[in-house]
């Protein structure tokens, strides 16, 4: 049997892991089953945790906060993580790593404690997205009635707040965005002389490209005064202020009828709860046709 040698080390230079980073590195082993995550932690130290497969991905913590963060909202700690630079990926990119996520995604839940943080979300879930009429605006002006100039660093010149539907992928941004617009006319199968409603309008980009495809009326609804002034300008601009009109009010609040109701983007700001209520409205507001 070979000698065994022990090295003993003065204690007050040997440096311990922090608590937070044993939570964090407990909760990653858990997470990760299929491929392979390295972690360097802020002091240079390396944890591995998977199978040591494809895929590898690797980022570095240079900021120690992050560790307490990352255990307790790994969602949302990531993302911030990685925009304000405390997370850095090395030698492989964020894609890299949400390929990684979704293969283990399921396992995430399975820590005890992200179990019971879920349960507990989703127990409190209907005071999140209570939003009656009122309500709503406040929520609708906190995150959109922001200055134009800070969308269009990042949507197309039409200002297109959801999906694009890219065809090809030599496809622009504003092509692909061209494509969702065409796509969902087509679906309304639009006569002339109809009366169209756009619920939750944004800045007026698929209400006017119906007018600008038919002979129709269309009455965009949003709770944003900034997307309502910008919708309101453009229609004046295009010429198409006597058949596009928009209205800064909640959709709940309209009694008139119409012959097609369209809304692109805006379901996710209705909220569970409001489900039943949402699609009632629709069906009063459509022509008995």
């Amino acid at each position: 049997t070979p000698a065994i040698s022990t090295k003993f080390q003065d204690p007050c230079k040997v440096r311990l892991a922090p608590p937070e980073m044993l939570l964090l590195s407990h909760l990653l082993s858990r997470f990760v089953k299929t491929g392979t995550l390295t972690v360097i932690d802020a002091d240079g130290k390396q944890h591995r945790f998977g199978d040591l497969a494809e895929p590898r991905v690797t980022f570095r913590i240079t900021d120690r906060k992050l560790y307490r963060r990352m255990f307790f909202n790994p969602d949302l700690a990531l993302g911030e993580g990685y925009m304000d630079g405390t997370l850095q990926f090395i030698d492989c990119t964020i894609y890299d790593f949400l390929y990684l996520f979704n293969l283990n995604r399921r396992s995430l839940g399975s820590h005890p404690l992200q179990s019971v943080t879920r349960k507990i979300s989703k127990a409190f879930r209907f005071l999140q997205q209570h939003n009656p009429i009122g309500k709503a605006r406040e929520n609708v002006a906190h995150h959109y009635d922001l200055s134009r100039e800070l969308y269009a660093l990042f949507l197309d010149v039409d200002q297109q707040y959801s999906c694009a539907y890219f065809e090809d992928k030599s496809d622009t941004l504003e092509q692909a965005q061209l494509n969702k617009k065409r796509h969902i006319a087509a679906k309304l199968l639009l006569q002339p002389g109809q009366r169209v409603l756009d619920i939750g309008c944004g800045w007026g980009g698929m209400a006017l490209e119906l007018a600008q495809m038919e002979d129709v009326e269309v009455v965009g609804v949003t709770l944003s005064t900034e997307q309502h002034q910008v919708a309101t300008q453009r229609a004046r601009d295009l010429g198409l202020a006597d058949r596009v009109r928009f209205e800064l009010r909640d959709y709940r609040d309209l009694t008139e009828k119409f012959d097609r109701i369209v809304s692109v983007g805006m379901f996710e700001h209705v909220g569970v709860k409001h489900y039943d209520e949402f699609f009632n409205k629709v069906g009063h507001l459509l022509t008995d046709d």
